[in-house]
């Protein structure tokens, strides 16, 4: 008893069902997937009943509990969505249906996001052949705590309610976000409109030609030169913690080895983040740059790095960029080198350029504060639904 609940196994309130049916050639059949960690179920490619090795497959309906043989220790294990009614799943994921006069179906979907859910699903399965599947006589021995159904529709209510507060927080901390990077943008268009806009190409600041990085085998991640990776240039600014340990050699005179005042452009990313840019300004020491970036070395009689690389950041060049941007979301968005020797960019004075870095620099603090309280909500809000949950089954909410 927890708080006056009983403790049940879950054989007690579910009952294992098959709706099965031979897979026919010509038919598509809508496959359902299950997360891990409580993520839920979800809706698979379509396949034809051609397609498939299994000799049957089974159809789910609102409200079944959909678990996954091999992964239910790690949290796959789900409550079906009235949209996914009607999708297919194999023998490797065994169904179960809730008894409705003693279980909310809402009240087993929250417990299959807590911990000590997965816990017990991974102990059942521990040991067993297969990849430690866990058999369907296992999971119902899964054991959850059940007050009343009332009372489980009580709590489940509360939950829901103090969820969806999460969520719209959650939201507005995005929109946050967006606004914090629109107003980065609108500095650099804003500090750009009160300048000569006369434009050259690229390549005519050039110091040296454009280079990609080195391409690294994973086998060779370990603990010997630093590389930065694409993300080191998402912020704008260089970013220590986005590099990794290579074992590879490089000689001293490498082109791959970054210097104080370099520029690295990420050539491949999401499309959003193809063509962001960041200075390298000596940290962390002795740095290597990998494939995903290109090195642009300017001629610093000419070109302030930093002002270059905020341009990047501009409304100007962000359209040009995402405008050059070959390759899809399936195949990772590309700009080239060509394109980017092509880019127009300012040809403004040093000394208009350093302007326009300080006026930058100027609204840098406020800009990282806000970076820094987003991340802050960020962690608090990730940590607030596994504190309710706890709380809900414990009887305390």
């Amino acid at each position: 008893m927890k708080n006056g609940w009983p403790t049940v196994a879950l054989g007690e309130v579910l009952q294992p069902v098959v709706r099965g049916e031979t897979p026919q050639p010509g038919k598509l059949y809508r496959q359902l997937g299950v997360r891990l960690w409580g993520e839920g179920a979800y809706a698979r490619e379509a396949i034809d009943g051609s397609e498939t090795r299994y000799p049957t497959f089974s159809r789910v309906e609102a409200d079944d509990v959909v678990v996954n043989k091999i992964w239910a220790r790690n949290g796959s294990v789900a409550v079906v969505r009235e949209e996914l009614a009607g999708y297919y799943v194999s023998t490797e994921f065994p169904t179960f249906a809730p008894r409705p006069d003693r279980l909310e179906p809402r009240w087993m979907h929250w417990l299959t996001k807590t911990p000590g859910f997965w816990q017990q699903c991974d102990e059942r399965a521990r040991g067993t052949s297969g990849k430690n599947r866990i058999r369907p006589e296992q999971f119902l021995q899964v054991e959850i705590p059940l007050p009343a159904l009332g009372e489980q529709r009580r709590i489940v209510a509360r939950i829901e309610q103090l969820a969806a507060q999460i969520e719209e927080a959650r939201r507005l901390r995005y929109k946050a976000a967006e606004e914090t990077e629109a107003l980065r943008r609108h500095a650099i268009d804003a500090a750009l409109s009160h300048s000569s806009l006369a434009r050259e190409p690229l390549e005519r600041f050039l110091a040296e030609p454009l280079i990609n990085g080195l391409s690294i085998p994973k086998a060779s991640i370990g603990s010997g030169i630093t590389f930065a990776k694409v993300g080191v240039v998402n912020t704008g600014k260089f970013n220590a913690e986005e590099t990794k340990q290579v074992d590879v050699n490089l000689s001293a005179d490498s082109p791959y080895w970054l210097k104080r005042g370099d520029i690295v452009v990420s050539r491949g990313n999401t499309s959003d983040l193809v063509g962001r840019a960041a200075v390298y300004e000596g940290r962390p020491p002795k740095c290597a740059f990998a494939d995903l970036l290109i090195r642009i070395r300017v001629k610093r009689d000419e070109v302030e790095p930093r002002f270059l690389a905020a341009f990047f950041h501009s409304s100007e060049a962000r359209t040009y960029i995402e405008s050059q941007i070959i390759g899809s979301s399936s195949t990772m968005p590309k700009i080239s080198q060509p394109k980017l020797r092509a880019m127009p960019v300012p040809s403004l004075p040093l000394t208009e350029q350093r302007r326009i870095v300080g006026y930058l620099d100027g609204l840098a603090g406020k800009v990282a504060a806000l970076a820094r309280l987003q991340s802050e909500t960020a962690s608090e809000l990730d940590a607030l639904l596994p504190s309710i949950l706890d709380k809900a089954f414990k009887g305390e909410l």
